[in-house]
C-alpha cells in the first residue's frame, strides 16, 4: 500500500509564492512518475506538472515559467515551487504517483488560495 502526504498549502496574496511538498510512503517502485494536479470549484481536476524518476518534466501551459517541479528519488518526495501566483491558481492541489503498470495513487489534497 502507498500513502501520499502533502503539505505546504495556504493563503497567499497575488504575486506571492508557495511551496508544496509530497512524501510517498510504502512499497515504492523506482520507475514512476510523480506529479501535481489541481481542482478548482466546479471544475475538473487538471494536470499542473509531472516529473519522472529520470527527471523529465512536463508542465501545463498555465504553470510554465511560474512553477517548478522537483523530486528526491532517495526520499520519494516531490516538490512544487509556485511563484507569481494568481487568483486563478486557487484550487485544491493533489499529489499523484503513477507506476508504469498504470496503477496510481492520490494524496488527500492541500488547499491553495490566492487572494488579496
Amino acid at each position: 500500500q502507498v500513502q501520499l502526504v502533502e503539505s505546504g498549502g495556504g493563503l497567499v496574496q497575488p504575486g506571492g509564492s508557495l511551496r508544496l511538498s509530497c512524501a510517498a510512503y510504502g512499497n515504492i517502485f523506482a520507475i514512476n512518475v510523480m506529479g501535481w494536479y489541481r481542482q478548482a470549484p466546479a471544475k475538473q481536476r487538471e494536470l499542473v506538472a509531472t516529473i519522472t524518476s529520470g527527471g523529465s518534466r512536463k508542465y501545463a501551459d498555465s504553470a510554465k515559467g511560474r512553477f517548478t517541479i522537483s523530486r528526491d528519488n532517495a526520499k520519494n518526495t516531490v516538490t512544487l515551487q509556485m511563484n507569481n501566483l494568481k487568483p486563478e491558481d486557487t484550487a485544491v492541489y493533489y499529489c499523484n504517483l503513477l507506476w508504469a503498470s498504470g496503477t496510481d495513487y492520490w494524496g488527500s489534497g492541500t488547499q491553495v488560495t490566492v487572494s488579496s
